[in-house]
């Protein structure tokens, strides 16, 4: 599996454990509760897959990072019933815009 599959994986894995952490109910909830755990363990695990295969580590956390932040964000949207506005939409265009120069300066 190459590093870009793994990265997706572990991008996944990241996007349901932290969905997970808000349906848990402050882990109350146990379905909820192992995703979390399983969720966020097979995102590390991923994530080092990634890292051994030679990508680079800022350009895989910053990928890692803006992906689940804009996911977790449109979840949050489309299926929490979560707010948004222009500033939050401006925010994470501005997010994904500036992995997009990281990994643009990674291939220079």
């Amino acid at each position: 599996m190459g590093a870009y599959l793994y990265l997706a994986l572990a991008i996944a894995a990241e996007v349901t454990a932290t969905i997970s952490l808000k349906l848990s109910e402050g882990f109350s909830r146990l379905t909820p509760s192992i995703l979390v755990v399983v969720g966020y363990g097979l995102a590390f695990f991923a994530l080092s897959r990634v890292l051994k295969l030679g990508l680079p580590i800022g350009v895989a956390y910053a990928i890692w990072a803006a992906a689940g932040v804009a996911l977790v964000a449109l979840v949050g949207v489309l299926f929490l019933k979560e707010p948004i506005n222009l500033a939050m939409i401006s925010g994470l265009v501005l997010v994904i815009g500036g992995v997009v120069l990281i990994e643009a300066g990674s291939q220079a």
